[in-house]
């Protein structure tokens, strides 16, 4: 399971939407040998009233934030942020506005489908 949340300025988001939602799903698959179909993304827009950031970014910054059942190997992890950083900049979202937090929970620690996930045979590894 990887959800993913996409914040950012909603009139730099709402333009590449779903580019930017193919892009994001093309690193998580390649990266994690995960099913193309099973895509989870959530955007945040923010006004710019209710986004700050730091200085020396500009308005294209942008956090991305994974959240995946544990067991994924660091370099697995490390090669989804290496194809995200490299993928978003054909959307004009360069390395220094792009940044990538992942968290992982057990699977007894997440529900879907009537079920804990410790109790689901998923049909797709973790462990990759």
């Amino acid at each position: 399971m990887v959800q993913t949340k996409i914040y950012g300025l909603r009139e730099r988001l709402e333009p590449i939407k779903l580019q930017l939602s193919e892009v994001i799903n093309s690193c998580v698959v390649e990266a994690l040998v995960y099913p193309p179909g099973k895509r989870c993304h959530r955007f945040f827009m923010m006004d710019k009233t209710d986004f700050f950031y730091p200085d020396g970014r500009t308005d294209r910054y942008t956090i991305v934030e994974f959240s995946m059942i544990e067991g994924r190997t660091v370099a697995a992890k490390k090669q989804l942020i290496k194809l995200m950083f490299e993928r978003t900049q054909s959307l004009g979202i360069s390395p220094q506005d792009l940044e990538m937090t992942i968290f992982e929970n057990p699977k007894h620690n997440w529900g879907f489908r009537g079920l804990p996930g410790d109790e689901h045979d998923l049909n797709y590894k973790i462990e990759v």
